[in-house]
């Protein structure tokens, strides 16, 4: 992994993240430092001009992003998970997009979420109605990070088949028409990822398919789900780092001049600490697990899979909400960036698939029930 690249762009994130959330403004100084470092072929193929790297690197690298900024890390995330499945099924009328993507010239998203199915984004109420070598698709994506700033998008819609629960996906380029972005980006946090909603009306070539008609279900469960799963755990896991980080620094320094210590020397504030750093260093060790599990898959996968997200967006929740409590008004004032991360955070657990919809497939695959 090119460490060195990775601190670069961190640096840059961190550098501007202030601004980017308080502006609510795209992070064009990290995504072009991101183009320029090699990292947006991280998980591509060398055979295309990638880095062939796996899950464990991949989450290294955006543990580290979102420590310094949060809406950063969710781009980079979510082009990473339209990288590895464009290169599961290379769309055959596009012969030059995953090279253009590993060099730096393509970003990439997802574009799955739709009003009618909601975080049920494996289920896209639009469809595709096939028309000789195009199909016409009508789809109003109601959640699609960096909507108009990435390159390409990899859109779904039911199966121009025609077939119940059969779905199809298609690459996008940001130019084609019938491709727009429909409505603003305004969140509580998360604030420059620009995550709007988009609609595509708009005739698609057939060579534009990634697989085989009826395909796409198993791309989305097969390749997205575990690497987007695996990505937003170590998104969640940055903030909860930087949140700790910086209340492990707040409570060492400030005083309390009166008493003549620090906030640190209060029994009540070391406890919460305490079970800060645990959850943390618990979580950090399950998603370590998490990505050698998907790198080398055994009969666990994919229970790790659906419990690494769930697990580690609740505990970014506990972790985040400490750190604002024993920093106080230190924290809630943005004197700190804590607050920040706390925001950033509660994206995590409401982003399909929810955490709560993750402990229900959890359950019902420890209770031999089918997950669909």
């Amino acid at each position: 992994m090119p460490h060195e690249a990775v601190g670069q762009v961190t640096e840059i994130a961190r550098r501007n993240a202030e601004r980017v959330d308080t502006e609510g403004v795209f992070p064009a100084e990290a995504v072009a430092a991101l183009r320029e470092s090699g990292l947006l072929g991280l998980v591509l193929p060398e055979d295309v001009g990638g880095s062939g790297c796996g899950p464990v690197e991949f989450t290294e690298v955006l543990t580290a992003l979102a420590s310094a900024c949060g809406s950063t890390a969710m781009i980079y995330l979510m082009h990473a998970a339209a990288a590895v499945t464009l290169a599961q099924a290379p769309p055959p009328g596009l012969p030059g997009l995953l090279p253009g993507m590993a060099r730096g010239a393509v970003l990439g998203t997802l574009a799955f979420s739709e009003k009618g199915s909601r975080s049920h984004f494996w289920a896209p109420v639009s469809s595709a109605s096939a028309n000789g070598d195009t199909v016409s698709m009508r789809a109003d994506k109601s959640w699609v990070t960096s909507a108009g700033f990435a390159d390409v998008y990899v859109v779904s819609a039911g199966s121009a088949s025609g077939a119940a629960g059969e779905v199809d996906l298609y690459a996008m380029a940001k130019d084609a028409p019938g491709l727009t972005v429909a409505g603003p980006w305004i969140g509580m946090g998360l604030r420059g990822n620009a995550s709007a909603p988009m609609t595509i009306d708009a005739s698609i070539p057939l060579a534009h398919r990634l697989g085989d008609q009826g395909a796409g279900f198993g791309l989305m469960m097969n390749t997205v789900l575990p690497w987007f799963n695996l990505g937003n755990a170590a998104v969640s896991l940055g903030l909860s780092a930087a949140a700790n980080t910086a209340a492990l620094s707040h409570v060492g320094s400030a005083r309390l001049e009166h008493q003549h210590e620090t906030l640190s020397a209060l029994p009540t504030i070391r406890a919460q600490i305490a079970k800060m750093g645990i959850s943390l260093a618990a979580q950090q060790a399950f998603l370590a697990h998490a990505a050698r599990s998907v790198s080398e898959p055994d009969e666990t996968t994919m229970l790790n899979v659906l419990a690494v997200k769930a697990s580690a967006n609740d505990a970014a929740l506990a972790i985040t909400d400490t750190a604002m409590r024993v920093c106080g008004g230190a924290a809630f004032s943005k004197h700190l960036p804590i607050e920040r991360a706390f925001r950033d955070a509660r994206a995590g657990s409401v982003m399909a698939p929810t955490a709560d919809v993750l402990y229900d497939f959890y359950g019902k695959a420890v209770a031999g029930l089918p997950l669909f």
